[in-house]
């Protein structure tokens, strides 16, 4: 019997805070409703600023969304309300809005002493929304370009260094959406595309720490792209190879790879040699 009366009490208990939470959603609604009813403006901004201090973005969105026909005439607030309009944006997560709210305030008020600020905010944005490598990479593309006309644009700004590092993280990343995509076309034997997409990946890359292994992936993909072609196409095809190893020596010539690249080396010119002598025999 006690113990059905101790489970009657932490039920009734529950109730209350279920029914507590309940209140307290439904009196917040009707606060923000009373909040946009009101036609007194000041009153209005200052729950919006109170909101935005305490990180209730949406709440805060929406009463800056209703003031701003108010506020357009009186630059010095309009220009606050705008800047924190789409700070709501960029702390909700909402990083497409929020590009488009940084860029509008740079065009609403270009003499704005937080422009420089709002140009960077804009190229941030673009960074937030880079996905993983094997995504998409429109966006990293953008955060580096807009990352770039910052620096450009803004030669003496302490974000620079900030600007800089995020442009080199991008590109680290388009490194590795395209190194993965060189080496899926090897893996699946398709070797003359691997060659092509190594080479690719250099020629974009050419400062990377593994543009040495890219080379080497060059040779092996050529190497037996070649061993795989018709006998009439393998001495032209060996003789491609050779010249990627040389290549190699001339780019890397501290590469702990270089003894692999002459080992292709030795192993194409041989397969010329057999190649050449096997036509010599059947020569009529």
């Amino acid at each position: 019997m006690k113990s059905v009366w101790i489970f009657i009490l932490f039920a009734a208990l529950a109730g209350c805070g279920s029914s507590k939470k309940a209140t307290q959603r439904n009196s917040g609604k009707k606060s923000l409703a009373r909040i946009l009813k009101s036609h007194d403006y000041e009153y209005k901004r200052r729950m919006a600023e109170q909101f935005f201090v305490t990180k209730k973005y949406i709440k805060a969105q929406q009463v800056y969304e209703d003031i701003f026909p108010y506020y357009k005439t009186d630059r010095a607030a309009f220009e606050d309300i705008y800047y924190k309009y789409a700070y709501c944006a960029y702390n909700m997560g909402d990083y497409m809005n929020a590009e488009n709210l940084f860029k509008s305030f740079m065009e609403t008020f270009p003499s704005s002493k937080k422009s420089e600020e709002m140009d960077y905010m804009r190229a941030y944005s673009f960074y937030k929304q880079s996905p993983k490598p094997e995504l998409d990479q429109t966006q990293t593309i953008k955060a580096i370009g807009t990352m770039q006309v910052f620096i450009n644009t803004h030669p003496g700004s302490s974000r620079i260094p900030d600007a800089n590092k995020i442009i080199d993280e991008c590109r680290a990343k388009l490194e590795v959406k395209d190194f993965k995509s060189a080496l899926l076309y090897y893996d699946m034997g398709q070797f003359r595309a691997a060659g092509v997409a190594f080479t690719s990946l250099l020629n974009s890359f050419p400062e990377s720490q593994k543009a040495d292994e890219y080379k080497l992936m060059v040779i092996k993909s050529y190497f037996k792209y070649a061993g795989l072609s018709i006998e009439e196409k393998q001495v032209e095809r060996y003789e491609q190879v050779i010249t990627e190893c040389n290549e190699f020596s001339d780019q890397f010539p501290e590469s702990k790879l270089k003894g692999e690249a002459q080992e292709y080396l030795k192993l194409s010119t041989n397969n010329i040699k057999k190649l050449s002598n096997e036509q010599i025999k059947t020569t009529p």
